[in-house]
C-alpha cells in the first residue's frame, strides 16, 4: 500500500521514529530531518512531542528554523505533536518564547503537570474514539482565529485542531496502534 507521499519527519529530538514507523505503515516514504541539507521536496512535515525548548534551539543552530518556517507558512501540511504543537503556536501563555509561530493557538506548556502527570485516556478526535497519550503535556487554552478548527477536548480543554495546512495534537498518537490521526494527516495532504 504505497502512498506515494514523501514525508519530512524533525529528527533532532524527541518521538520521531515512532511517528516515521506509522507512516511507513500508511505507505509514506519518510525522510528524518536531521540537518538544512535534509530538506527535500516534500509533500508533508512531522514535528514530533520531545522537548520544544531543546528542539527550537537546534532547529536555529543547524540552520533549519527559517526553512521550515517558510514552508510551514507558504503551505506544506505539517502534522505537530505535544513539543511540534508548541513550536507552532503563535502564543505561549507561561513563556516568553515563540518559535515557528504559524498557528494562531494560545498554548499552555506542561499544562497537565510534569513526567508524573502523564496519562492516557480516550476521546473523541475529528469524530473518532481513539487513544490519547499525554506526556508532560501542554494543552490550547484558546483558538485565535475562527478558520482554526477544534478537533479535539480533553476535560474542557482543546488538545487537537486544525488550521489550513497544519494539524496539531497536544497528544501523542505515535504511541498507540491507532493510525486515525495518521490517516487524517495524509487524507488532509491528498485534499480528502
Amino acid at each position: 500500500m504505497k502512498s506515494g507521499l514523501k514525508i519530512g519527519v524533525l529528527a533532532v529530538q524527541g518521538a520521531f521514529i515512532e511517528h516515521k514507523r506509522m507512516l511507513e505503515s500508511l505507505g509514506c516514504e519518510c525522510v528524518e530531518l536531521r540537518r538544512k541539507s535534509d530538506i527535500c521536496d516534500l509533500d508533508g512535515l512531522v514535528l514530533p512531542g520531545g522537548e520544544s525548548t531543546v528542539q527550537g534551539k537546534l532547529l536555529r543552530e543547524l540552520d533549519m528554523f527559517d526553512e521550515l518556517k517558510e514552508r510551514i507558512a507558504n503551505g506544506l501540511p505539517v502534522l505537530a505533536t505535544c513539543a511540534g504543537l508548541i513550536l507552532l503556536a503563535s502564543h505561549i501563555s507561561n513563556d516568553d518564547n515563540v518559535y515557528f509561530g504559524t498557528l494562531p493557538v494560545t498554548v499552555k506548556r506542561n499544562a497537565y503537570g510534569r513526567q508524573l502527570g502523564s496519562f492516557s485516556c480516550k476521546e473523541d478526535f475529528a469524530g473518532r474514539e481513539i487513544t490519547q497519550v499525554f506526556i508532560r503535556a501542554p494543552y490550547i487554552e484558546k483558538v485565535l482565529d475562527d478558520e482554526c478548527e477544534v478537533l479535539s477536548q480533553h476535560e474542557g480543554f482543546i488538545t487537537a485542531v486544525r488550521y489550513k495546512n497544519q494539524l496539531a495534537a497536544a497528544f501523542h498518537p505515535e504511541l498507540t496502534e491507532d493510525r486515525t490521526v495518521h490517516q487524517y494527516f495524509l487524507d488532509m495532504i491528498s485534499g480528502k
